[in-house]
């Protein structure tokens, strides 16, 4: 693992070093820059679940990232990440996925892969890149361009999209404009695991996953922001797949089989975000209607309002999380930023020094349906490495979005070395 961990770094720095003497043959004066990390993580959990009786998981994860700053128009960025499991969440073939498209986390992965031109006002960024949007926490309603891998639901990470931005300027107005060519979907839990809730009369069923390649359909959005006098404010319209699935189950072929499909239908966007500083706090607000065609598919609208103070070294954030159904279509689906909704949500940080640092989180359904708490503390010890702890407790009714997963509550502990 460590060898073919340098030979990738190698052959990472190569390729960019290479691709800036091609395009530019003054290459000699380009600024190169790296960083990088290893992680290695342990999950328990003191639950076993109706299908799933392992209590522990570990991870490791190595990440390399390259800048080439060529000029002062032009950048390139490349970055790879590295993984391994004990639990078969991880792909045991060692190839170089570059579109993110599998059920199970690739074991190489092409993390980044960009070029970005700055001209006057106009910025274009070209490859595969993390697109964002929006101004809200947890829950951000016109973040469209940003799938997530759910194979741990309650600790999602970003998974970056391939495709063109374009940003222009122009002193107190922003537009941006983007197209991804072929849909990134979010990673969904593994049906054979703990994060896929199976009622426990139906634990001997054996679910079988019969879905086909997702949609190569593509997606273009438009966002325009404007800075006032006191205040921010956004809209944005996005037209494309959902990266959040229907889900479509049958008997199997045989007693006791089932199968399972995620369907991804075509999704309409049309929503704005605001931000207000006052005095004391910063309100944000961010709200969203999305719209299918597809006979199946809610029309609904998300929305989000939140506070967010900062009081010397702590950071304070709360608000509210909710949703309308417009048009109630589909019974059946896996839809976490849904799932959050109807609820209040909170998180506290503060950095105690320079190297010591905790945050606390919750989300509690308004009908105390459902819960979460999480916690986390974090030392840095040198220049190099950082451990870090974490509890997490979940519960309420069963057939609550966060109440399900009552017996996933669980503790990490992890530890960094980055370079």
């Amino acid at each position: 693992m460590i060898a073919a961990t340098a030979l990738v770094r190698r052959a990472l720095i190569t390729v960019v070093v290479v691709s800036a003497v091609v395009i530019d043959s003054a290459s000699a004066v380009a600024q190169l820059t790296q960083r990088g990390f290893v992680d290695v993580r342990g999950t328990a959990f003191p639950r076993t679940t109706p299908n799933d009786s392992r209590q522990t998981v570990g991870d490791l994860l190595w990440r390399e990232e390259v800048f080439l700053k060529l000029s002062p128009w032009l950048q390139l960025a490349g970055g790879i990440d590295g993984r391994a499991n004990s639990y078969e969440q991880v792909e045991r073939e060692w190839r170089l996925d570059v579109r993110d498209r599998r059920p199970l986390r690739p074991a190489l992965s092409l993390r980044r892969a960009s070029a970005t031109i700055s001209r006057g006002a106009l910025t274009i960024d070209l490859g595969k890149q993390f697109i964002r949007w929006g101004k809200a926490y947890i829950v951000t309603p016109t973040d469209r361009f940003a799938p997530r891998d759910f194979i741990h639901v309650i600790d999602p990470q970003f998974l970056p999209v391939t495709g063109a931005r374009a940003v222009a300027e122009f002193g107190a107005e922003r537009l941006e404009v983007a197209v991804v060519p072929w849909l990134t979907p979010s990673r969904m839990p593994l049906l054979t695991q703990r994060w896929t809730i199976v009622p426990p009369s139906a634990g001997s069923v054996t679910l079988i996953d019969v879905t086909s390649e997702p949609p190569r359909k593509g997606q273009a959005g438009v966002r325009w922001g404007h800075t006032g006098a006191g205040y921010e404010l956004s809209i944005a319209a996005f037209n494309g797949s959902n990266t959040l699935p229907n889900v479509d189950i049958a008997p199997g072929g045989a007693p006791g089989e089932v199968t399972v499909a995620r369907v991804y239908p075509n999704l309409r966007m049309f929503g704005a975000d605001a931000a207000v500083p006052l005095r004391w706090f910063t309100i944000k607000a961010e709200g969203a209607f999305f719209s299918s065609s597809s006979p199946r598919t809610d029309d609904y609208v998300l929305y989000v309002v939140q506070v967010e103070r900062q009081s010397g070294e702590w950071l304070f954030l709360g608000g509210y999380t909710g949703e309308a159904v417009v048009a109630e279509r589909r019974e059946l689906l896996f839809a976490p930023d849904r799932g959050l909704t109807r609820a209040f949500v909170a998180r506290a940080s503060k950095t105690l020094d320079a190297n010591r640092s905790v945050v606390a989180e919750t989300a509690i359904r308004q009908n105390g349906a459902g819960a979460f708490v999480k916690a986390e503390y974090s030392q840095a010890s040198g220049d190099h490495w950082r451990a870090t702890v974490a509890a997490a407790w979940l519960g309420g009714r069963e057939t609550d979005f966060l109440g399900q997963y009552g017996p996933n509550s669980h503790f990490i502990a992890s530890l960094r070395y980055s370079y």
